[in-house]
């Protein structure tokens, strides 16, 4: 006899990587698009390109829009040839040291900003 949930066992490994700060059902996540040309990773701090409303990893140096930290990527995204549908962390609680953070960006320079959208980000305990 077969179990109706079989098919559930090759879904996916979940591995932990210390992202998420707290409680998981804080968690609030939404379906984005990844601008072609990208390779991104999950963690990864990504800002809105203004006219496409597409998304890149967060620097300092654009000027399209996406120099302002919006979301945090829930999910690996490879981009590299396409655009991609991705998920990605709108609120939530998260450790600093498992982020990618863009060029031009700190830690102290984003916080505040994501902090104002839900999102919180807090050095790890050790």
């Amino acid at each position: 006899m077969t179990t109706p949930y079989a098919s559930f066992s090759t879904a996916g490994i979940y591995s932990p990587d210390n992202l998420v700060a707290n409680n998981h059902e804080s968690l609030i996540g939404r379906k984005i698009i990844i601008a072609s040309g990208r390779n991104l990773t999950r963690g990864s701090v990504i800002g809105k390109i203004t006219a496409s409303s597409k998304y890149v990893l967060s620097t300092s140096a654009a000027t399209d829009g996406s120099e302002v930290p919006d979301l945090i990527l829930a999910e690996d995204a490879d981009a590299t040839s396409a655009d991609v549908s991705a998920l990605a962390y709108a609120r939530g609680d998260f450790i600093t040291q498992a982020l990618t953070i863009g060029a031009g960006h700190t830690v102290a320079s984003i916080t505040e900003g994501l902090r104002t959208k839900g999102i919180t980000l807090l050095s790890a305990i050790v």
